[in-house]
């Protein structure tokens, strides 16, 4: 199993930025296969090859649906919520291995489906496997960023989740395919189920 190595960080919420997508695919060995964490989307709508996949739990990292989404799930005019990494706590999610052949397309349609607006900082993170911890990409959000929406009152997801809507769908639709997503790979995301309530009031 290869993977890529970075230098040891003691903090997680340091964890090495990976470098930009025309960087990654001119250095990239042509034998190695791609880790990718999925936390969100990536587990029920992945789009790429997939070699093996394995439950797995990232330190210093957090799923939150805490950035803002002017054009997949929502509008400029009325902006819905995409989930994000954020620094501090721990994340349960899938880990994936695509083919070294398959790197260049996957980094492709990655870059075209996560980074339209170059929003996201993509990071590399430990995640733990049943053979041994993999370095895989994962992408993270900076609380500097404009897209980091801060801390939203119940009434304000409740507004989203009944109005927000964009080219895939609507910001309750693609919070509720996560939530039962994670479930089926045994993962309870509490503060998520938390969430979904407000669109029931």
């Amino acid at each position: 199993m290869k993977t890529l190595t970075f230098p040891h960080s003691d903090r997680p919420d340091q964890s090495p930025c990976a470098p930009n997508r025309e960087a990654l695919l001119a250095n990239w060995p042509p034998s190695q296969d791609l880790w990718i964490f999925g936390y969100a989307s990536l587990i029920w709508r992945p789009e790429f090859e997939i070699l093996e996949q394995h439950p797995t739990k990232v330190q210093g990292w957090h799923r939150a649906l805490k950035m803002w989404s002017r054009l997949n799930r929502g509008t400029p005019e009325c902006p819905g919520l995409v989930f994000a990494l954020l620094s501090g706590g721990s994340c349960q999610g899938l880990v994936f291995r695509t083919p070294a052949m398959q790197v260049r397309q996957t980094i492709e349609q990655l870059w075209l489906r996560e980074m339209p607006n170059s929003v996201y900082t993509t990071r590399w993170l430990q995640c733990p496997t049943p053979q041994g911890p993999v370095n895989a990409l994962a992408f993270t959000l900076p609380r500097s960023s404009p897209s980091y929406t801060g801390n939203l009152s119940p009434a304000q997801y409740q507004h989203i989740f009944q109005n927000a809507t964009g080219r895939y769908g609507t910001t309750l639709d693609y919070a509720k395919e996560t939530f039962h997503s994670l479930k089926q790979q045994g993962i309870h995301d509490k503060a998520l189920e938390a969430l979904l309530q407000h669109a029931k009031d």
